[in-house]
């Protein structure tokens, strides 16, 4: 049986698990095999950091857009940053799809912070704030229903999965 999705060139938005404020976590995605995102300086409006947490071994790295490191990032002690970070990805994905993507184990209702095991992780703030970047360049755009050149690598419907 076909999904109407599959046969178009679009795919479904997965609704957040609960809308989440912009203004202290702008940006976040879970991909690359990272948690990332853009996290807002409490203390200077023109400072963000990029933070990133990595599935599986929970390497941390918290960087200023000026590719500073973070001043909170105590070796394996994770910062606030991405303690912002995976409080709103939990807010945005629901705290189980993030446990399953960084695997994670909690005990239930315990806070997924607690279930990390974090080491240092290279540094990832260009890749995360190119991505940014890339995403906000889509607000920029007319509002249009044609496809999009560069999401035009999907595969079409009928393929082999």
């Amino acid at each position: 049986m076909s999904i109407p999705y599959e046969r178009s060139s679009a795919a479904p938005v997965i609704e957040p698990v609960r809308q989440r404020k912009l203004a202290k976590v702008p940006f976040l995605e879970l991909a690359e095999g990272r948690l990332q995102g853009v996290v807002s300086s409490g203390s200077d409006v023109s400072r963000v950091y990029v933070s990133s947490i990595t599935a599986g071994d929970h390497g941390l790295s918290c960087n200023t857009n000026n590719n500073r490191p973070c001043g909170g990032l105590g070796g394996s002690y994770p910062c606030n940053h991405l303690r912002l970070l995976l409080a709103e990805a939990t807010v945005q994905y629901g705290p189980d799809r993030v446990a399953r993507y960084l695997r994670i184990e909690v005990a239930e209702g315990a806070d997924l912070i607690t279930g990390l095991h974090p080491a240092v992780a290279p540094n990832r703030a260009a890749e995360v704030f190119s991505s940014f970047l890339r995403h906000l360049s889509y607000l920029e755009l007319t509002p249009t229903t044609d496809p999009l050149p560069e999401l035009q690598w999907f595969p079409a419907s009928g393929a082999v999965r």
